[in-house]
């Protein structure tokens, strides 16, 4: 057995390895590559990389159950893999999660849960809460924060605690909040909801608030955009709804401040000044 040498720190036990001697250009591996061309997600790394949720998820409660809402845009580096996807996922009758980080773990972690949850209500023979759906992915997420990325928004309602919700980020605490944001576009939203949210909404206030977020958010987010999907949850059945991309409740291209932004200051001159239908300028 080889020793390590005395006086040394090596972590590899000092011998010398074996060389590898390239084939020549004509040789097997070389014929191969030749023949066998590299798949497009080798050959530009963007295709490679996860394909991510970047995304925009939110969940508010209301005066009676609460309201989930997402964009539909899922993406891979630059490009826009699925422009319809639905991130709002069942977990049992009146308990939805919304899904933001990878696509592939945030699926696997949904369907885990809604396993557990299947089993653990056929078991007590009555619907589970929304605390216990929610502390599921608490510790599935806590003990493999360092192997997926996954940021979750549990909501629903039962008939103990009424609606809640209860926001997961992606290293594995559980805080139980009014309203919870996640995903890329959750950065433009906080002042939103520092202005526009109130406390006790009504159900059809509490959807047309949630809509104008996620408007809101995909308007100024490149990684967020397509449908508009909400669902809310209460004592009766859920209700779902879906709004087509050119039938959203905001457009920034169409919002009159910034269109009078546009006409002050016109393109390539900071200094330009507006006049009839002559553009003059000024000396600074």
């Amino acid at each position: 057995m080889l020793q390590r040498p005395e006086n040394t720190l090596l972590q590899d036990p000092s011998y010398p390895h074996n060389k590898t001697i390239p084939l020549s250009e004509n040789g097997p591996i070389q014929r191969s590559m030749e023949l066998f061309q590299a798949e497009p997600a080798v050959i530009d790394p963007q295709l490679s990389e996860a394909v991510s949720l970047g995304t925009t998820i939110l969940a508010v409660s209301y005066n009676g159950g609460v309201v989930l809402a997402a964009d539909s845009r899922t993406s891979s580096g630059s490009y826009v893999v699925n422009r319809t996807s639905n991130k709002l996922t069942k977990l049992t009758k009146n308990i939805y999660c919304c899904r933001s980080g990878s696509a592939a773990d945030t699926q696997a972690l949904a369907e885990r849960v809604s396993n557990y949850l299947h089993s653990y209500e056929m078991d007590i023979e009555k619907e589970a809460n929304v605390a216990t759906a929610a502390n599921i992915f608490h510790k599935l997420c806590y003990m493999n924060k360092w192997h997926i990325s996954a940021g979750i928004i549990v909501a629903g309602y039962d008939p103990i605690n009424g609606g809640s919700v209860y926001s997961i980020p992606s290293g594995g605490s559980c805080v139980k909040l009014d309203y919870a944001l996640g995903g890329s576009g959750s950065i433009f939203l906080y002042s939103f909801f520092d202005a526009n949210y109130k406390p006790g909404m009504t159900k059809e206030e509490c959807l047309k608030f949630c809509q104008q977020a996620v408007a809101h958010a995909y308007s100024r987010d490149g990684s967020s955009g397509g449908l508009i999907r909400t669902i809310a949850l209460h004592a009766g059945e859920p209700e779902d709804n879906t709004i087509p991309w050119n039938v959203t409740p905001y457009c920034m291209e169409k919002d009159p401040k910034y269109q009078t932004q546009a006409i002050q200051n016109p393109p390539y001159s900071s200094s330009a000044i507006l006049s009839g239908n002559k553009v003059t300028t000024t000396n600074a």
